[in-house]
């Protein structure tokens, strides 16, 4: 080891050895380990940072504020959140709320979209449908041109595969009395419902008694070119008419302007949005039209007629035979079905359409019993043409 002397003030002398060497040893170790503290203190910091991310949802917050973002030169799908139909018909709303959805309405004529208008073929049952075999070869092919919708007890709804028409079309339903107002919201609901597809236009409705009587494309440009509605709607002096009119129905309601129609309709958009929001007549009905007063036959016709008019046929285009008597039309089963029996519904009609006459009056008929399923699909080619 070696020593110098270093020459302090005053005369005084310090002896300065070679430790330096060793503190310059130990000097490189403890920044090492400094660095060794460091960088385990950092992979620990980073850790608690990812597992605090999971955890909070951090990530997920982060991800969708960038997401959020849109390049000027990609186009927003907004418009088709509004007008694509619901994929799943099923929906826990209640009727308020279904009713004040539905009564939505644009009022432009033209639509910023290619826009196919489509029929709503909705079915009022009181259990299966099983005819539902004839009406799978009416809709065969034409999938862009109609939809389906079924009101049916939740207890009785048939099950379908899943290639039929009918598959998952069953909406929320409530038990409908005949003559009683829980017929027309039934009526009322489906109509709702299929509203919410905004390419339906007109909307047909049919029981699990009905049939149709013509092919597909028949009925579609039937409906499609009329000029009007199809909602029966007459004055009936009767007893069973005007005598069916309560005086408190007034002022809404006078009884001039009391009518009678058939259950089954059709109408178009405009129409089926009036009768969906209507909160004016619908209480008066419901309070002063109760058996013998059945209100599924004068609701709709009187309150349309009052309001629209000019927009009804003031017919039906469902056939029934009341020729029988009694308070139901004939059902008719597999020994009635013939060529003949057609030629007796088809023929000896005369109505007005589009402000001339037709003897083409009907489009569907009813009453159908199961048992003529069988002779219906085997006698369709030939008379029905489908």
């Amino acid at each position: 080891m070696q020593s110098r002397v270093v020459q302090l003030e005053e005369g005084k002398e310090i002896v300065v050895t070679g430790g330096r060497t060793g503190l310059n040893k130990a000097f490189p170790f403890k920044l090492l380990l400094l660095l060794g503290f460091f960088l385990a203190f950092t992979v620990v910091l980073f850790f608690i940072s990812v597992s605090t991310n999971k955890y909070y949802g951090i990530n997920s917050v982060v991800t969708s504020v960038t997401s959020s973002f849109v390049p000027c030169h990609e186009k927003r799908n907004d418009l088709d959140k509004l007008i694509k139909p619901p994929m799943v018909l099923m929906h826990n709303m209640s009727d308020e709320e279904l009713l004040w959805r539905a009564s939505f309405m644009p009022q432009r004529k033209e639509y910023p979209f290619n826009r196919v208008p489509k029929i709503a073929f909705m079915f009022l049952t009181m259990g299966p449908l099983p005819l539902a075999p004839l009406w799978e070869r009416l809709l065969k092919g034409h999938e862009k041109h109609y939809s389906v919708y079924i009101h049916s007890p939740e207890s009785s709804s048939a099950k379908f595969a899943a290639s039929s028409v009918f598959y998952r079309r069953n909406i929320p339903s409530q038990v409908a009395e005949w003559g009683r107002m829980t017929m027309c919201d039934a009526e009322r609901r489906l109509l709702a419902n299929a509203l919410l597809d905004i390419s339906n236009e007109w909307f047909v409705l049919l029981s699990e008694s009905c049939i149709p009587l013509f092919n597909f494309t028949t009925i579609y440009t039937y409906i499609t070119k009329s000029k009007h509605s199809f909602m029966g709607s007459f004055d009936d002096p009767s007893p069973y008419g005007r005598g069916r009119y309560h005086g408190n129905m007034a002022p809404e309601v006078s009884i001039d302007q009391w009518r009678k129609g058939s259950q089954w309709f059709e109408v178009n958009r405009e129409l089926a949005v009036s009768i969906v929001k209507d909160t004016l007549y619908y209480p008066k009905f419901k309070e002063f039209c109760q058996p013998a007063c059945y209100v599924d036959e004068h609701y709709f016709p009187t309150m349309l007629t009052i309001e629209k008019p000019a927009a009804l046929a003031n017919r039906s285009v469902t056939w029934v035979d009341w020729s029988r008597g009694g308070a139901h039309p004939a059902t008719f089963g597999a020994q009635d079905i013939s060529e003949e029996f057609f030629a007796w519904v088809l023929k000896g009609h005369n109505c007005t359409y589009n402000g001339g006459y037709t003897s083409m009056c009907y489009l569907f008929a009813r009453k159908f019993s199961p048992s003529a399923l069988e002779p219906l699909i085997q006698i369709a080619p030939k008379i029905l043409s489908f």
